[in-house]
């Protein structure tokens, strides 16, 4: 579901893999995405490209990774969110929450 697209020193770049994000798949991400921060043991940015529709349960997996990271003084930023995808963002205030970027190159690294 998440494949690892590059690693910089700073932080990890990963696509989301998935058209429909939903509560079918949201336990699967959120323990995917705690397996690679226990792994690399750094933020993690998520191009969310692929991803066509998010339900509720799928918004909470990513809220529990947020969580898990911040704990650690780690983050999750999301790259390429589609315009509908942006809008429940906006419309959920999580746009608040989150760094939001449009592309990988976007995102700051070192």
């Amino acid at each position: 579901m998440i494949k690892v697209h590059k690693e910089h020193s700073d932080i990890l770049l990963v696509k989301l893999e998935i058209k429909e994000a939903s509560l079918e798949n949201s336990d699967a991400f959120k323990a995917e995405m705690i397996k690679l921060y226990d792994k690399y043991k750094k933020p993690i940015a998520v191009d969310m490209s692929r991803v066509e529709y998010i339900d509720s349960s799928f918004l909470g997996a990513i809220v529990s990774a947020f969580k898990h990271l911040i704990s650690f003084k780690a983050e999750v930023v999301l790259v390429a969110l589609s315009k509908d995808i942006t809008n429940l963002f906006t419309l959920t205030r999580l746009d608040k929450v989150f760094k939001i970027y449009s592309s990988f190159d976007d995102v700051p690294k070192n």
